[in-house]
């Protein structure tokens, strides 16, 4: 595997081939991505919504009307798409919560360890719940650390996706009951393969060149 090479040819699709549909091992393998992304401090603020079947994209369609109709097509005839969500809050609750699971989980074979995590983790939550008061943007960049696990898994399996940000989001949280459940949508990330009339596969990818992104100390 070069992963050069499948950054390379890994694209944002454009339109897919609906009669295409992700093997289930292999979306399982996706599906498990969501769970061991990285994460600030292991906060793991998120939540996902998964539509593999014509009635659940159709729910999901209903973030894409009006402004965000062109995405409508994408959500339709991917295989499967995942809706992002955040937390709208990181409580005390939460934190407490977490630190029970990483304990169940065996992360603290010394007692002094779970109460180092407990205070760490404490630190960087209060620094934005109560110095930068950014909690929402601090829990939102860990929600697209997650989706760039899964664009680049998702090349690595040779599955194809796209990232969409374009939908309307209180239509989701309504349509979900996001809020009263503590979560809000961010985006969706339509998988699937590609479709051969898809413009967008037969273009070359374009980046900035590497003396001006990057600086070697």
């Amino acid at each position: 595997m070069n992963l050069v090479e499948i950054a390379q040819n890994r694209y944002a699709t454009k339109k897919f081939d609906s009669s295409k549909r992700i093997p289930d091992d292999v979306f399982a393998q996706i599906k498990a991505l969501l769970r061991l992304s990285p994460s600030s401090v292991n906060s793991q603020p998120w939540h996902f919504i998964i539509a593999d079947n014509p009635e659940a994209k159709k729910r999901l369609t209903k973030g894409t009307q009006g402004a965000y109709n062109a995405n409508e097509a994408k959500v339709l005839d991917a295989s499967h798409v995942i809706l992002f969500c955040v937390k709208t809050d990181m409580s005390d609750d939460y934190l407490e919560h977490l630190i029970d699971n990483e304990d169940k989980d065996g992360r603290f074979p010394q007692p002094e360890s779970k109460e180092l995590t407990k205070k760490v983790r404490g630190f960087f939550a209060d620094l934005h719940r109560k110095e930068h008061n950014d909690t929402q943007s601090w829990m939102e960049n860990q929600v697209y650390l997650n989706m760039g696990t899964i664009l680049l898994g998702a090349g690595v399996l040779g599955v194809d996706a796209v990232p969409i940000e374009g939908i309307d989001k209180d239509v989701l949280n309504d349509e979900f009951g996001l809020i009263e459940k503590g979560l809000s949508a961010v985006a969706l990330v339509a998988l699937g393969y590609r479709d051969e009339d898809d413009f967008n596969a037969k273009l070359p990818k374009s980046r900035l060149p590497e003396e001006e992104v990057i600086t070697v100390l």
